[in-house]
Parts: C-alpha cells; structure tokens; sequence
C-alpha cells in the first residue's frame, strides 16, 4: 500500500468534452500568474499611498486586492479542474505575468495610473482566453474568463478617474 503522504500531483486527462487542455491551462496560468502579481502590487500600494488621494485609493484598492486574491483560487482550481497543474514556483508566475513593477516609488496619482494600466493589459489577456477557451468548447473557462475581464475593465475605469 501506497503512503498517502508521499502523493505527488500530476497531470491528468479529464473527459469533460473540453479539446487539448494544454494551451487551455497554459493561458489560465498567465492569467493567474498577472492575477498574483497584479494581487501583491495592488497591496503594496494600498500599504504605501500616502496624500490627498489616501482615503480614496487606499479603500478601492483594498477592495482590489481581496477580489483578486479570490480569482487567484478560482483560476488555479480551473487549472486543476482541466487536469492540469497550477504553478509552484513564484518564478514561474513572474516570468507568465505581463504586471511589471515600476523602478521607483510612485506617488498616489501615478499608483492608480499604473495599477489602471495592469488592469487594462490583463482585461486583454482575458479576452484572448474567452476566444481560445471558445473555440475548444470549454464554456467554463470562457466564463470565468468573461467575468475576470469585467471586473479588470471596471477597475482600470475606477483607477483612471481616481488619477485624473
């Protein structure tokens, strides 16, 4: 008999009618990879604002962060759900995500348009994912990845106006 605690995940084949998962995963892995990053950016700066935009980013930021910490699992679950691994390694996720840190320390105006524009590139990559996940029937990607662009979209729209 087999330890139960030496069992390493794998890849597996899932008969759900969803065809070659692979580019499938790959894709929800960027996605969540610019999820993780765009997560802890959008902490760091909740963590650091400071000025006469405090109040107003501090709080929609925070709201930021806790809805995407909750896509992180909803993401890596759809991964798994596909048969296929989710990342472990941070340097995976940094090296999948299009969210880039700025070299120095931005002020409250520039926070907002940067996390604005974080959320306007990963809105795009979530449109990519709804048409591959479309045109190999996986309805359920394509949702969650509809649902993620929206809420990437409202929130690039919330962050401009608080930077104007």
């Amino acid at each position: 008999m087999a330890d139960a605690m030496k069992v390493v995940p794998t890849a597996e084949t899932v008969k759900t009618g969803v065809r070659d998962v692979e580019p499938i995963a790959e894709a929800l892995t960027s996605v969540l990879s610019d999820t993780y990053r765009l997560l802890f950016k959008t902490h760091a700066y909740h963590w650091n604002v400071e000025g006469p935009l405090f109040y107003s980013i501090h709080a929609l930021t925070e709201e930021q962060y806790q809805d995407l910490f909750e896509a992180a699992d909803d993401l890596a679950e759809r991964i798994r759900a596909l048969g296929q691994l989710a990342p472990m390694k941070m340097s995976q996720i940094i090296a999948a995500s299009v969210v880039q840190d700025l070299e120095k320390m931005p002020d409250a105006k520039a926070m907002a348009a940067d996390l604005a524009g974080d959320h306007e590139r990963v809105a795009h990559r979530m449109h990519a994912l709804v048409a591959l996940a479309e045109s190999r029937k996986d309805v359920v990607t394509a949702d969650l990845a509809t649902a993620r662009s929206a809420f990437h979209e409202k929130a690039a729209w919330m962050l401009r106006a608080t930077a104007k």
